[in-house]
């Protein structure tokens, strides 16, 4: 028996240097420096705090007692401040203009870009709230708001890619694209935190919804489930980083279930209507219908149906 398990831990430690050994062929995954990458779950804390924030009588944290509403609101923004300045210090080590600078520089800068953000949640609650009316309007299936903000996707999945957003514009690094990752694992709706978007945006169910990186869109715009407002060819790679690759949204379009928009240089016109499964890689005036020629449609009579058809009706079947 001690033999077999000399055995056993001989062939373990083996394991072990072999594994450890791979590490030693200077290839991206071998990057040994944990402690200066951001921690995902820390950020997806801060963005459910940042959901209290903006929504203050919805979102809440258990840890947090507190009798007056102010106090408790401010001790979720400390602890925002606090962990975000953190995160975004760390996310400063994988910036080459960085390279150079001490900790106490690197902990100044993320301090002061903190602040700015922070500066900012009232401008994204702003923009927030129209999104809600915007889906209330627009859902005939809305019970109610409160329905809307405690369980609807497609508004959750907007209201992280406006948090993201802002990051996004302060070229803080890393924290946007986890931030809408962390949106799109729950929802389903992948939006990159570089896609402009108008007020009164509504998403309805949402799953499957791509928005790219330098997507325009404007206000009082409607996305249904399926939708990819993408890129006409990425085969050009880091070659087209800053290239306007996604399609621009104009005001009051609406985009019905499983199109697809491509390209820089598509312009979807103000007012435009875009029918389910339509396939687009040109622009499209103000004012237009696009839709797809229905395909036809083919029955056959299968075992244990028998046709049931009047007065010259096709596609009518009684079972037997």
């Amino acid at each position: 028996m001690d033999t077999e398990k000399e055995s056993l831990n001989s062939e373990i430690k083996d394991l072990v240097d072999l594994i450890i050994d791979d590490y030693n062929t200077d290839r991206d995954i071998d990057k040994l420096d944990i402690f200066n990458q951001p921690d995902k779950e820390s950020i997806k804390n801060i963005v459910n705090k940042l959901l209290q924030i903006i929504y203050p009588g919805y979102y809440r944290d258990k840890v947090y007692k507190s009798y007056n509403d102010s106090n408790r609101i401010a001790i979720v923004i400390e602890d925002v401040i606090y962990n975000l300045k953190k995160q975004i210090g760390i996310s400063f080590h994988h910036c080459p203009e960085y390279a150079s600078k001490t900790d106490a520089e690197i902990s100044l800068d993320a301090e002061r870009f903190t602040i700015e953000f922070i500066k900012k949640i009232p401008m994204i609650r702003e923009y927030v709230e129209t999104d809600v009316q915007a889906t209330f309007d627009g859902d005939p299936a809305a019970f109610s708001k409160e329905e809307i903000i405690l369980s609807y996707p497609g508004l959750l999945a907007t209201t992280i890619n406006r948090i993201a957003h802002e990051l996004f514009l302060l070229q803080i690094p890393l924290l946007p694209r986890i931030m809408t990752e962390y949106a799109h694992s729950i929802t389903g709706i992948d939006i990159h935190p570089g896609a402009t978007i108008g007020k009164y945006l509504m998403i309805d169910h949402g799953t499957g919804i791509v928005v790219g990186e330098t997507s325009i869109i404007g206000e009082h715009v409607k996305i249904y489930q399926g939708v990819t407002i993408g890129a006409l060819s990425t085969r050009g790679g880091q070659r087209l980083k800053g290239a306007k690759r996604h399609p621009t949204i104009e005001d009051n379009v609406t985009i019905y279930a499983g199109a697809s928009i491509l390209g820089g240089e598509t312009v979807i016109g103000k007012g435009s209507v875009v029918g389910s499964n339509a396939f687009i890689t040109a622009s499209i005036p103000a004012g237009s219908r696009i839709s797809v020629k229905n395909q036809e449609l083919s029955l056959k009579v299968g075992e244990g149906l028998k046709p049931c058809c009047e007065d010259g009706q096709e596609n009518c079947f009684d079972v037997m």
